[in-house]
């Protein structure tokens, strides 16, 4: 018999099945590996409690898939093959649940609805890959290890972000995105209704919220969408029997300029805006100078809190700019009114209005973490700390609770690295690999504490960069659905073990030893991911040559590599030992899933040591790109913040010369700054500066430089930006 264990990334094996890992993700609080196991079959029977009725279907329907088996219904649990009970005696922590696995028998008895379903979560995963197919898979052999879990969640909020504003994703990707999140037990979903490039729900007091708001462009290039009350029904319902509980954002004061192009009345000017079809935060925002502006926000959260059953609801409150306040005589009637002392406290006056409105109602507000930041809020209300993990002692201070949403490691529309190839994503902060997702402090929960969990964001405002691919209709694609998913996966799943896993049974080498065994269960789930690149496992000099001894970070692929520096390919050779070149650079090496769906190769990123006094390394140019006299350097992300900074120019190899002009500066099309020069690199001249003063970045808004750049002859180098210390 198996020695009882906690562990979870265990070799189980018994007569008549092969052995078999199991890898349960988010790992549980206790896992006892016995021997034997328990097989599936189709004349099976079922028993369950009225209570979890949905629950039970979910199941059924989920086998029924990938099996071809219709179980009956057990006349007496007894004679039942899987039991599915509610007892909250037996499980006394809210979304807790217990799974007995014996030769015999699956039983999950769960605390509550959402226990059983995490239960039926890990029975699952404990099945094979195959389970999760949407078709008959007549080889798999459904056998379960004979295995005790008692288990519940550390936090009780695990949630996602998603920005459906931006980009309008149908109700079929969120209910396919509820799924997602629900394999990997995570319970809030948090849908951006409203920015400025769309209000994508239905407001029947309000028609012009969706017949001018949810739309931007014209004739062919028309994008948007929007929910009917109906499909927002239909989409809590699909949520609810999953355990995920839906959040509307409702966004104010600022990122609604959809809503002022519906009703200009709403902005402090009354002009008349369109909803933008380029990325940018307006600065017009919700007038507090008006008796309107209120009762609009009355009128829709009133239809919003009567449509969604959540507790809570968010108002959004970031990145708001008070000029339009400032400036606005009714605005700062209420200033004086109230006895504020600056505009940005108008702000906190309006958190309190409809906090104090949703409190009659039931209902607690969430807001990113400027709502307790811009002025007093005297009602507790739930804070997203988007900037810093150490942000939350803003909300113990001002007691409020928090949810913990760094930019920093849960933004998942960052990419994971820096690899030549990637796609394009948001680039106003470095990269967030797994790792450093996996890595963020968490903390433990405390019913007294301040955090309540976990939110990772998948932000959407890539596709109205002007630069992004969507959909191509006639071809009836997917592609920005995809993308999502891309940048997504696998790093939902490390932020979902973050919210239900205690920081002292979470580690980095374990986490990537199980998730390596779920790609396999993500491809049947039919869901795009970014395939990890092979695992370093030894880097060795050895006669002035390197050696490199890999690992497989996705259970059962390919390793294919080349020793040339160019990129593998599905012909490339199959690694099996330690692999010897010349130079670092010249090796190369995918994970291969399929010939078509592999990773990006393995990267070492060239030493910029030698040039640390310049900064960080911004582009690389020849002389050969130069031909049409200007030099265009994409910067998003580079110079991030205001302030005064040094580009520089570094003459690297050649024997030519590159004559330097003016240096202009662009936010999208519009020209921000311009530096003058005339003047030449060469061997003599080896390193040339500019000096820029930014005053206008905005977050996740493409900018970049185009310079005057002439070669005479041949001559290559880099360019490298360094902020200048104030």
């Amino acid at each position: 018999m198996f020695k009882a264990a906690l562990c979870l990334l265990l070799s189980v094996s018994a007569p008549g099945i092969e052995a078999q890992t199991v890898s349960i993700i988010p790992k549980p609080a206790q896992i006892i590996a016995k021997e034997g196991s328990f097989t599936l079959t189709p004349d099976m029977a079922i028993a369950y409690d009225a209570a979890c009725t949905e629950q039970a279907e979910y199941l059924l329907q989920t086998v029924r898939r990938s099996t071809g088996f219709r179980w009956k219904e057990a006349g007496k649990k007894s004679r039942a093959g899987i039991l599915l009970e509610i007892d909250t005696l037996r499980v006394p922590a809210p979304e807790g649940y217990t799974l007995e696995v014996s030769g015999k028998r699956i039983a999950i008895c769960g605390h509550d609805k959402s226990g059983v379903f995490y239960g039926i979560q890990t029975l699952l995963q404990l099945l094979p890959p195959e389970i999760y197919s949407a078709s008959l898979q007549s080889d798999a052999k459904w056998s379960v290890p004979c295995i005790s879990v008692t288990d519940a969640p550390d936090h009780p909020w695990r949630g996602m972000m998603l920005d459906v504003a931006r980009y309008f994703y149908d109700k079929d990707f969120v209910k396919k995105y509820i799924d997602m999140m629900a394999m990997y037990k995570m319970n809030k979903l948090q849908l951006h209704l409203i920015d400025d490039s769309g209000w994508r729900l239905e407001i029947k007091k309000y028609p012009r919220l969706t017949e001018i708001g949810a739309w931007a462009g014209k004739n062919e290039k028309r994008l948007g969408g929007f929910y009917t009350q109906e499909e927002i029904k239909e989409m809590i319902a699909y949520a609810a029997v999953r355990g995920v509980e839906i959040i509307p954002e409702i966004e104010f004061p600022a990122h609604m300029l959809s809503a002022v192009a519906a009703y200009p009345w709403l902005c402090c000017t009354g002009k008349q805006h369109e909803v933008p079809n380029q990325h940018f935060i307006s600065r017009d925002l919700l007038c507090v100078g008006k008796e309107s502006s209120y009762q609009f926000l009355a009128d829709v959260l009133e239809e919003t809190v009567a449509l969604f059953p959540s507790k809570y609801i968010n108002i959004g409150g970031d990145e708001a700019v008070y000029d339009r306040w400032q400036e606005c005589p009714k605005c700062q009637a209420v200033l004086r009114r109230e006895g504020l002392e600056k505009t940005s406290d108008l702000q906190g006056y309006l958190t309190n209005v409809v906090a104090n409105m949703m409190k009659e109602k039931g209902k607690t507000i969430v807001g990113w973490e400027e709502i307790i930041q811009r002025g007093a809020v005297s009602q507790p209300v739930v804070a997203a700390i988007w900037h810093n993990v150490a942000d939350t002692i803003q909300a113990t201070r001002l007691g409020h609770k928090a949810i913990l949403s760094p930019a920093t490691h849960v933004y998942l529309d960052f990419p994971e690295g820096r690899t030549p190839g990637e796609v394009k994503a948001a680039t106003w902060m470095p990269p967030i690999s797994l790792e450093k997702c996996y890595s963020m402090p968490t903390g433990e929960y405390a019913a007294t504490g301040t955090v309540l969990g976990v939110q990772g964001c998948f932000w959407s405002d890539q596709f109205i960069h002007g630069t992004m691919l969507q959909e191509i209709a006639p071809l009836n694609e997917n592609r920005s659905e995809n993308y999502a998913e891309y940048l997504t996966f696998p790093r939902l799943l490390a932020v979902a073990e973050l919210g239900w896993t205690r920081t002292d049974r979470r580690s980095w080498p374990d986490f990537r030893d199980r998730i390596s065994t779920h790609f396999a269960r993500l491809d049947h789930k039919g869901c795009t991911y970014r395939v990890p690149e092979p695992r370093i496992v030894a880097e060795e000099e050895i006669d002035g040559k390197v050696r490199f001894t890999l690992a497989p970070s996705v259970q059962g692929a390919t390793i294919r590599y080349t020793t040339d520096g160019t990129y593998p390919h599905a012909h490339s050779a199959v690694y099996a030992t330690p692999v010897t070149v010349d130079n670092k650079s010249d090796f190369r090496a995918i994970t291969e899933i399929i010939p078509r769906h592999a990773s990006l190769p393995l990267y070492f990123a060239p030493d910029y040591s030698a040039y640390a006094r310049y900064g960080a390394f911004l582009a690389e140019w020849k002389s050969q790109q130069l031909a049409s006299g200007t030099l265009r350097i994409e910067n998003t992300g580079a110079m991030v913040g205001n302030g005064t900074f040094d580009i520089t120019f570094v003459r690297t190899r050649g024997s030519g010369r590159l004559n330097l002009g003016k240096l202009v500066q662009f936010k999208r099309d519009e020209q921000l700054a311009e530096v003058p020069m005339q003047t030449v690199l060469d061997a003599n001249t080896p390193a040339v500066t500019y000096r820029l003063t930014q005053t206008a970045f905005e977050a996740g808004v493409p900018f970049y430089f185009e310079v005057e750049a002439a070669p005479e002859g041949d001559i290559a180098g880099y360019v490298f930006v360094k902020k200048v210390e104030e």
